[in-house]
């Protein structure tokens, strides 16, 4: 058998921005997968992704898509109130799911969505980024083979500008992709919220996984209720460590900056990015360790879709 006859064929609900940036250049590109179908309710749109891409088989309505009989697993990167429907639907008609964060907007939803893909043996895998990067991997081992201790304090903190796919300020005329981002993520309903709910997944995935930590307790602060753009949380984790977790998003900076500092009781680790590195000061040690990152995720060659597939 061929390798294209045993690719997966892979179809994308959401057929924008991101999706033209990570996603299907990666499915093309990867040995196992076939990029078949695209799916977005803007036609004109759709079809410039479909000629990017030489897609055949394109649909302004999922549903259409989920039965064509042309994909054996769906991207769902669709905006974030519409994650659960896409994705139930996908699950119900038998396929293998990969999703953009977050899984849904209501932790109950997420649930159902799980039970569901676990009574078809099907698979359902959240595309988030740092259990997928070299130095959030790193970090982990770190962590679980207990260089470092366990974790007493952290404190974790993103500032850039994002008004622009915030929907606060006019977009660059050059943008990366071969469609221009929709501003959903300036829609409270859409979003879920305003940049905690965008940006700080990012974090505090990081700080979980990472450290293999639960919260026990959340306090915040907030610059507006209705759509923060700046906001600062305190966490209490089930260790008793307390953590802050801080971003910012229209500062008067463009670049991002990321600086994560995790307190051990053995050492210390420290996450700057972009690109990202990670440094260890260790008791004992003479000199810190580095390890080196760039801000892609490593999964885009080869861990995503076996996940799914295998």
């Amino acid at each position: 058998m061929s390798t294209q006859e045993s690719a997966i064929r892979v179809g994308v609900i959401g057929a924008g921005s991101f999706a033209s940036r990570r996603h299907c250049p990666d499915i093309i590109a990867h040995p196992k997968a076939q990029l078949t179908a695209l799916c977005r309710r803007n036609d004109i749109e759709l079809q410039k992704m479909a000629g990017a891409f030489a897609v055949e088989h394109t649909y302004t309505d999922h549903s259409q898509l989920l039965t064509s009989r042309l994909v054996d697993a769906v991207l769902v990167s669709s905006p974030h109130n519409l994650h659960y429907e896409h994705t139930k639907a996908a699950l119900e008609n038998g396929l293998h799911v990969l999703l953009e964060k977050p899984l849904c907007l209501d932790s109950r939803d997420a649930r159902r969505l799980v039970e569901l893909a676990s009574s078809r043996n099907l698979r359902l895998l959240v595309a988030h980024n740092p259990p997928y990067w070299r130095h959030c991997r790193h970090l982990r081992e770190q962590f679980q083979g207990g260089r470092l201790g366990n974790l007493e304090a952290a404190s974790l903190t993103a500032v850039g500008n994002f008004l622009g796919v915030l929907a606060r300020e006019p977009l660059p005329d050059k943008i990366p992709g071969v469609v221009a981002p929709t501003l959903y993520r300036g829609d409270p309903l859409q979003n879920g919220g305003g940049y905690l709910m965008d940006g700080g997944p990012h974090l505090l995935c990081e700080l979980l996984w990472c450290t293999g930590r639960h919260v026990a307790e959340v306090s915040a602060q907030v610059d507006d209720a209705a759509f923060e753009l700046r906001y600062v949380l305190t966490l209490r984790m089930d260790n008793g460590a307390l953590v802050t977790v801080s971003q910012v998003a229209n500062s008067n900076s463009r670049s991002k900056r990321q600086h994560n500092v995790y307190f051990g009781s053995k050492g210390t680790a420290t996450v700057r990015g972009f690109p990202f590195t990670v440094e260890y000061d260790v008791e004992g040690s003479t000199r810190g360790h580095t390890v080196a990152r760039s801000d892609h995720p490593i999964s885009q060659k080869g861990l995503r879709l076996p996940l799914i597939c295998s």
